[in-house]
């Protein structure tokens, strides 16, 4: 009470440092808990895909469909397998209660082989979960659809009506299981059997191990297996059961296992389950937290050590009294843990007002006590800080010579000196690298929103044919929205830029051996969807409505062309190839400029059009005039309700969606922005201090100054020289620093902006600034004081 400055910088300081570390704490615990409820976690692995011919060298989440069945059949190892199939065309279905007839638009679910619960845990509330997925047309879904579909009644033999783009089945439900907030990869709402009079046909006809690798096969080993061992058997296993079929398409894939434990935070590859975390932002975040409190300890550091003047005669006094140097290191050892449980309390209520932000911010639902031993891990870890933060100021306050100071002789030690400078220049040199880097990101994800795409984003709106029924009448909705005068034009294909395309098919060309072939990615479109989205032909001319002979054409972006080996003003009429049991041939009737139709993490790569014809489209997309946008949409809902009333109108912009790509990175750039001002609060705080004390210590100094005709101008600038010049030598420390992190994050685009040296310009200028806003008000105020005052005898 009687250092109220003092007091209050450390244990605001230090609350908002632990209070800050506690949120990324919570945000690390809950990461790293996926998938940990597993029950023998350790035996679980994925079997994934390595492609090592072609263009496309990448690896893939999923396998064809005889690989899991075979894997358990060849290997004793092997205790279970199970599949899982969900791709775009089972995203979102309707499930309908026939009784009630009361029908949700659910997502995440998936077709799942019998065994299913035999790998994964979960704990049933009705049903036999050894069973449950056995039978034909059988189903499992969660305590939550059961609560929607039958209220608090037993569902159990209940029939379910699930519609999707393949037309209606009937489902029985065998299993409800509980919803206990556990994590996973795998985010399952409701399970399908894969033995089912739809699917289940089409997946019993699969028997090649080059095409559809769209399953995703886990195994269960047994505790005995040799996991390095097994793993070194798969490429014999591929060759003996997958090799014709591969060297029949010229391929050469290869085999490898993925704990499961760490699929969530470490795989990042081609046709994942769902979104997964990162084990880079995990480093990262664990890394700010950590420096975050570094940054309060140095604070708690300086101010002690900068406060020797003021406690030496203390020390004197009780060490003439007898105190030993041990006694006096624990008594201020004392102190530092004292005000270190203090900031400790008021950091639990700092997170408790923040977390509704942050949460916002990572979309999770993190609360303060949802892991109630973190909150004593942060209690430990608050007892560590405040002993670290402690032990050289109390070593330093105990050495002091009782003689020396009781005469008032004593000087600021040189060493002592030279480490609060240091500490200074590292906190800003965090503070710096944290803004640099934040605005590395920001200008990133500014670049990607800009960048021209290739083709038109803007105006489009994107509505999901969720079943068959909405999908066949998609030429009478077309008729009736183009009559609309908000309407520029409308379309429809099987998929749209920027959600995943996974239909793809080898291709080569009619002069070259087979083993040249080009992987294409495809989409199935109507005649004017080239128009609707603005893509830009080059070359060629787009699908005419009644040619029936362009249901063997294809019409091909640069990339494709240019990997045939064609040049693209000669290409029209070429001829491409593909085996698919016979040799068949697709005729080149256009040439669209390139665009990005994945992400900006990712090249472009070749790409194909295919006619629509009777295939049935996913997505109808129209492009809307940018005046009255609500008014347009009131009235595709309306036609949408006319012709589907039976199908709730859902829709998105196809920017939006497209933005999605991003969701992560936009996260990350909010929680660096925050932590960022939170370090640079953190250390003005303890600049602030500093400042004031440094004032202190040369009020007589100044007093003499302006006497003898110093201006307030002159006197300020004296004051705030040192402070600046440790700022400017943080600022040349954090440029290679943030140099290097911004240059490996943006590594993870394929397309991205190059580090300008004006950026870090900026962040200098914007680092002096804060800091002479911070220093100014103690030196301007030393300034103005009365030199009488500071100039009187004690």
């Amino acid at each position: 009470m009687q250092n109220k400055t003092f007091s209050f910088i450390n244990i605001f300081g230090l609350s908002v440092g632990l209070a800050t570390c506690f949120i990324i704490m919570l945000y690390v615990f809950d990461e790293t808990s996926y998938d940990k409820h597993q029950k023998d976690l350790e035996q679980i692995y994925r079997v994934s895909i390595k492609s090592e011919t072609g263009q496309d060298l990448g690896q893939w989440a999923g396998t064809p469909a005889p690989l899991a069945q075979t894997i358990k059949s060849d290997f004793g190892e092997v205790e279970q397998t199970t599949r899982i199939l969900n791709f775009q065309a089972f995203e979102k279905m309707f499930l309908r209660n026939e009784e009630t007839n009361q029908v949700f638009l659910e997502t995440n679910g998936y077709y799942a082989d019998a065994s299913f619960f035999e790998i994964f845990t979960y704990e049933f509330k009705y049903g036999n979960k050894a069973s449950a997925l056995e039978g034909p047309n059988t189903m499992v879904i969660s305590e939550d659809i059961a609560n929607k579909l039958f209220g608090n009644q037993n569902p159990i033999d209940r029939l379910i009506i699930v519609e999707g783009p393949n037309g209606k089945l009937e489902y029985t439900v065998k299993g409800v299981f509980k919803n206990l907030g556990h994590k996973s990869h795998l985010k399952a709402n409701y399970l399908l059997s894969m033995n089912n009079n739809g699917i289940g046909q089409w997946v019993s006809s699969l028997t090649s191990w080059a095409y559809n690798n769209i399953f995703h096969a886990y195994i269960k080993l047994n505790k005995e297996a040799d996991v390095s061992s097994f793993e070194e058997k798969l490429p014999a296993f591929l060759d003996q059961h997958g090799g014709k079929d591969l060297k029949e398409m010229n391929l050469s894939k290869s085999l490898f296992l993925q704990p499961l434990k760490d699929i969530y935070l470490t795989s990042d590859i081609g046709y994942e389950v769902s979104a997964n975390g990162s084990i880079i932002y995990i480093y990262i975040f664990s890394s700010i937290a950590l420096f975050l409190l570094l940054i309060a300890c140095i604070n708690f550091m300086n101010l002690s050590t900068a406060r020797s003047e003021k406690r030496a005669r203390e020390v004197g006094v009780r060490k003439v009294m007898g105190a030993q140097k041990i006694a006096l290191v624990w008594q201020f050892l004392g102190e530092s843990l004292m005000m270190a449980l203090i900031a400790f309390l008021f950091s639990l209520i700092i997170a408790g007002l923040f977390l509704p932000l942050i949460n916002s911010i990572v979309q999770k639902e993190l609360s303060l006590f949802q892991k109630p031993i973190l909150v004593f891990w942060m209690l430990g870890l608050t007892i560590i800080t405040g002993f670290i933060a402690g032990l050289y100021p109390s070593v330093f306050l105990s050495s002091f010579k009782a003689v020396v100071t009781l005469k008032g002789k004593l000087l600021n030690s040189l060493s002592a000196v030279a480490i609060r400078k240091g500490l200074v220049i590292f906190q800003f040199a965090i503070s710096i690298s944290l803004i640099l880097v934040a605005m590395v990101i920001w200008q990133q994800l500014h670049y990607i929103k800009n960048k021209d795409l290739g083709f038109d984003k803007e105006q489009k709106v994107v509505i999901p044919f969720q079943n068959t029924s909405s999908a066949q009448n998609y030429t009478a909705l077309k008729n009736v929205l183009l009559q609309n005068p908000g309407i520029i034009s409308a379309s429809a294909g099987t998929s749209y830029p920027g959600i995943q395309l996974i239909e793809d098919m080898l291709f080569y060309p009619a002069d070259k051996p087979t083993d040249e072939f080009v992987d294409i990615h495809l989409v199935n479109a109507a005649n004017d969807y080239i128009e609707t989205l603005g893509y830009e032909m080059l070359n060629g001319r787009i699908f005419s409505q009644n040619d029936s002979t362009d249901l063997n054409s294809i019409i091909l972006n640069e990339t494709a062309i240019k990997q045939l080996g064609y040049d693209k003003n000669e290409a029209i009429g070429k001829s491409i190839y593909f085996d698919m049991g016979e040799k068949t041939f697709l005729t080149i009737i256009g040439v669209v400029r390139d665009f990005n139709y994945k992400s900006l993490h990712e090249n472009i790569t070749p790409y194909g059009i295919l006619k629509l014809d009777n295939r049935l489209p996913r997505y109808f997309i129209t492009n809307i005039q940018k005046d009255n946008v609500k008014g347009t949409l009131s009235d595709i809902q309306e036609a949408w309700n006319k012709i589907n009333p039976d199908i709730p109108f859902t829709y998105s912009f196809l920017d939006q969606d497209f933005q999605k790509n991003y969701e992560r990175e936009e996260r990350t750039s909010s929680i660096i922005v925050a932590f960022t001002i939170v370090a640079i609060f953190i250390a003005c705080l303890g600049l602030f201090g500093l400042a004031s004390f440094t004032a202190e210590q040369r009020k007589k100094e100044v007093g003499v100054r302006k006497v003898l005709g110093a201006s307030v101008t002159s006197v300020t600038a004296l004051l705030s020289k040192d402070f600046l010049k440790l700022v400017v030598l943080a600022i040349l420390i954090s440029g290679p620093i943030a140099w290097f992190l911004g240059n490996r994050w943006l590594e993870d685009f394929a397309y991205h902006i190059d580090m300008s040296w004006w950026t870090f310009l900026l962040a200098g200028v914007v680092a002096i600034l804060i800091a002479l806003i911070t220093i100014s008000f103690q030196s301007i105020k030393a300034a103005l004081s009365n030199p009488v005052n500071s100039l009187r005898n004690e």
